[in-house]
């Protein structure tokens, strides 16, 4: 992998170059987090601690089996970092700090999509899209659509492709083997890619990520500002596998878009004409800061080399979900952590991550 120092840009399409994007599940190299700071997102100072020890926490579950890269604002940042991954028992050598200012935590979002090609002069490169806050919602927040050029500059020195194409890393999960799932509520709204056809925004996932077959699920859930995406609702857990976000309360108002979603991930197939194995999991209920409904779901787990991590709600389904997710990665730990705090910023664990594949297989 180069090293850090001068930017360098790659022309063309990943695809067309023998890049793809792997999945989740096959081997990485390293997590990328943002140290959380927020206290707009997360209302207040008392839950941004408690956001810091869910980090820790999560870092901890990760790093034995895996690097960690951590973005820090400012030497304070580092050194309060250091301080609350020291007190956890966490050894620093795994876990590498960089000091690349960020607004706020949603790393995956604004954060680049990792593609590799064994084969290729650069076995590892990023693709750095266009980061509108989630359709132009929050001004302040787009400021983070830099941070791949800040990575490539002062943390890695990867090559980049530079599209052109708005567009977030939560919007799609892929299988690895020529699939991905996707949802027509954000990738074909208006307020991301409003140049864009339904055909032309296909052919860019299959030009980008290298993939076949596109899976359209309808909607997301209710209480998520980023118009639907998937990774709230239907996650590869391996290249055959897809576990699904279920609502069995039919009162609520996430039964119907869900059922939806499960009726028609049924009746898809892989790019062979199989059928995929479906898995459902059960949604928290309804998780709300004050009056406001936040996005709650066990499915915006990460996936790491040797750990699961799920988060939670204090909810009776926890414990489901942790058994389901443990069935579906019997090599891996399923480790939970308690996500309440969290998903008051209205996302939780996956949505602040970003994973870099290893260069092989």
């Amino acid at each position: 992998m180069a090293a850090p120092g001068r930017p360098k840009k790659l022309e063309g399409k990943p695809a067309a170059l023998g890049y793809r994007m792997p999945a989740e599940f096959e081997h990485q190299h390293a997590i990328w987090l943002a140290w959380p700071h927020n206290e707009d997102t997360f209302y207040g100072h008392d839950n941004v601690v408690d956001v810091e020890r869910i980090y820790v926490q999560y870092i901890s579950a990760l790093y034995g089996g895996q690097y960690v890269n951590l973005l820090v604002n400012s030497k304070e940042m580092h050194a309060r970092a250091v301080a609350k991954l020291e007190q956890a028992g966490i050894v620093s050598s795994h876990v590498k700090i960089h000091e690349i200012p960020t607004v706020d935590v949603w790393f995956r979002d604004y954060g680049p999509t990792f593609v590799v090609n064994p084969a290729a002069r650069y076995p590892v490169a990023m693709i750095k899209w266009i980061f509108n806050a989630w359709g132009n919602k929050y001004e302040s927040l787009a400021l983070d659509n830099r941070i791949p050029w800040d990575m490539q500059a002062k943390a890695i020195g990867v090559p980049m492709f530079e599209p052109g194409i708005v567009f977030e890393g939560g919007s799609v999960d892929v299988n690895g083997q020529g699939c991905v799932v996707t949802t027509e509520q954000c990738l074909l709204n208006g307020n991301r890619n409003p140049g864009l056809s339904r055909v032309q925004v296909e052919n860019m996932l299959k030009d980008h990520l290298n993939v076949q077959k596109i899976l359209w699920l309808k909607e997301g859930i209710a209480g998520d500002d980023t118009d639907g995406h998937v990774d709230d609702i239907a996650r590869f857990t391996d290249p055959t596998t897809i576990a699904c976000a279920y609502e069995d309360d039919s009162s609520d108002e996430n039964h119907e878009p869900l059922k939806e979603n499960l009726d028609l991930l049924l009746r898809m197939t892989d790019t062979s004409g199989k059928p995929f194995k479906i898995v459902k999991l059960p949604m928290p209920g309804p998780v709300y800061y004050k009056d406001i409904r936040v996005p709650a779901s066990y499915l915006n787990f990460y996936i790491g080399n040797e750990t699961v991590v799920v988060p939670l709600f204090s909810h009776a389904n926890d414990a489901k979900a942790i058994a389901t997710l443990q069935k579906l990665f019997p090599a891996r730990k399923v480790v939970g952590i308690e996500c309440t705090k969290l998903v008051y910023g209205l996302g939780t664990l996956h949505c602040t991550s970003q994973q870099q594949p290893a260069s092989k297989r």
